[in-house]
């Protein structure tokens, strides 16, 4: 195989003193942005976009790729710790990572966060290097058709798995996407549930909805509960290195989740959000068959390690996957992406087939740059976990005026306006009463995220089709996404009726037992 060989060079050529340097100031860097929420690897390439302009265009794509990398698994510290997203990727993480930090196992969500990126992100390079042809050719079968089937079995399968009751998770993914339905529509351009504000026209920014929902909505449900609350200053910080046990509850969810970032990462449009919460269900639903197995109780909703194990390899393995479509196609699939596709333009490269050949040594070395920025991702991170950790030691009004403050600066900073402050002040509220009345988050975000998405690729397959619906199932990668959508809603159903069965059966045989004694 020619790609072997090939990856072989650029692995060479990543490796010289100055690319290593740039490769470890990018993963560096993109750690530390990561962590801020609002900020993210997108803005943090965009400002070092006009200061690597006199860098040659090999070094300054190995410092960008080192950003995207770093700030991935950035976003995942917030998550597990305090419980804020640093990014849209991180929302999935939050949800059994946060939990383990308050069992004072934040060491170990760390450790097996950053494990897991690094074993995705090298297994996600390399499938990306040998199998780049092919994975381009799967994303170039997918139209407005079948994007809509995928976002639909997206919802279908976060609102069934991910919330546990199937009628709370419909009802929050219907907030989600009513939130995303704010703002001018893109097709007509009439303006919808802007309430008279100008500022409402550009709707409600993802952070305003993650920061709102997630990390000061948590702050006034924990506020509200007063002393009932977790004692942070007691908790273990503990140490980053897993136990046997850790390991063998960890690989398993690592390839997993590696598998389905590979697969949606090279999808334009799919972004990380959908492979790590389908991989957040998936684990969850398999933690449930083992415990029933087994006959002991499911972690799952109290800290299960392979609720940060398998998002965190479906959120870097995607990251990797999405340089299938950028670079060959030309096409972008995050933000990130899309700023690193002007920085190709800013050189004079254009993406796409014949990027491989009239540029090789540069796509080479970038695709190496990947392997190595994973390695450093590694070393960097691994022995602070325990650090990062302690800040759960703060005590509590500290610790949660720190996320405010943090919160607030980061949706201001947006675009300095105080309206948008007054959006995130209503997103809280919906936070806490969320919170209140037991109605799961993680359906409402995916609402929010792919919601636009869904309605977009809706009407762009009407459209095409001068109004035939058959469209929407005129393929089939379509008909089998439908297959499946419709499998996950099926499935619960009659789990549910075998346990209403079962239970009346153990009711009925001690009255049996009873009859025939007497």
């Amino acid at each position: 195989m020619d790609a072997l060989p090939l990856l072989l060079d650029g692995l060479v050529s990543a490796l010289t003193p100055m690319n290593l340097m740039w490769a470890f100031l990018g993963v560096l860097l993109g750690t530390a942005v990561g962590v801020l929420p609002g900020l993210g690897s997108a803005m943090a390439v965009a400002l070092l976009l006009p200061v690597t302009f006199r860098l040659d265009p090999t070094s300054a794509l190995i410092l960008f790729a080192g950003v995207y990398y770093g700030g991935m698994f950035g976003g995942a510290t917030t998550s597990i710790l305090l419980n804020t997203p640093g990014q849209a990727s991180s929302i999935a993480t939050t949800y059994e990572g946060h939990k383990m930090a308050l069992k004072g196992r934040a060491a170990q969500a760390l450790g097996t966060a950053v494990i897991g990126s690094f074993v995705a992100s090298v297994i996600g390079t390399l499938v990306v290097a040998l199998f780049a042809p092919v994975m381009v050719s799967l994303a170039l079968n997918f139209g407005p058709g079948e994007y809509f089937a995928l976002t639909v079995f997206s919802f279908v399968a976060v609102a069934a798995v991910v919330s546990g009751s199937v009628l709370r998770g419909l009802a929050s993914l219907l907030i989600g996407l009513a939130i995303g339905m704010v703002g001018i529509d893109g097709q007509s351009g009439a303006a919808r549930f802007d309430f008279g504000s100008s500022a409402m026209l550009d709707g409600i920014d993802i952070v305003v909805v993650t920061v709102g929902l997630l990390a000061l909505g948590e702050v006034l449900y924990v506020a509200a509960r007063g002393s009932s609350g977790a004692d942070l200053s007691a908790i273990r910080t503990g140490r980053a290195w897993l136990s046997r046990r850790d390991w063998a509850r960890s690989w398993k969810p690592w390839l997993r989740g590696t598998a389905l970032g590979s697969t949606f990462g090279p999808i334009p449009g799919s972004g990380a959000e959908i492979p790590t919460f389908l991989s957040l269900g998936l684990e969850r639903r398999l933690a449930a068959r083992r415990a029933k197995r087994r006959g002991v109780p499911n972690e799952f909703g109290r800290g299960a390690i392979e609720g940060v194990a398998g998002p965190e390899a479906a959120n870097n393995s995607s990251a990797a996957g999405t340089m299938v479509p950028l670079l060959g196609l030309g096409l972008p699939t995050s933000a990130t992406a899309a700023i690193m596709l002007a920085a190709f333009q800013q050189y004079g490269l254009q993406p796409g087939p014949v990027l491989f050949e009239r540029n090789a040594d540069l796509v080479w070395t970038l695709l190496a740059s990947l392997l190595i920025g994973s390695v450093l991702l590694l070393v960097i991170n691994l022995p602070f976990a325990p650090l990062w950790a302690k800040l759960l030691k703060l005590p509590k009004p500290y610790l949660y005026a720190g996320i405010t403050l943090f919160s607030v600066l980061a949706v201001y900073a947006i675009n300095t306006s105080v309206v948008h402050l007054v959006m995130l002040l209503g997103v809280t509220l919906l936070g806490l009463a969320m919170r209140t009345f037991g109605v799961p988050v993680a359906p409402a975000l995916i609402g929010v995220v792919l919601g636009p998405i869904a309605e977009t690729e809706f009407r762009r397959a009407l459209a095409a089709s001068s109004g035939d619906p058959s469209i929407l199932v005129g393929s089939g990668i379509s008909i089998t996404l439908y297959a499946l959508v419709l499998l996950a809603a099926v499935v619960p159903v009659i789990a549910g009726v075998r346990r209403r069965r079962a239970a009346r059966g153990q009711g009925a045989a001690p009255e049996r037992e009873s009859a025939d004694l007497g």
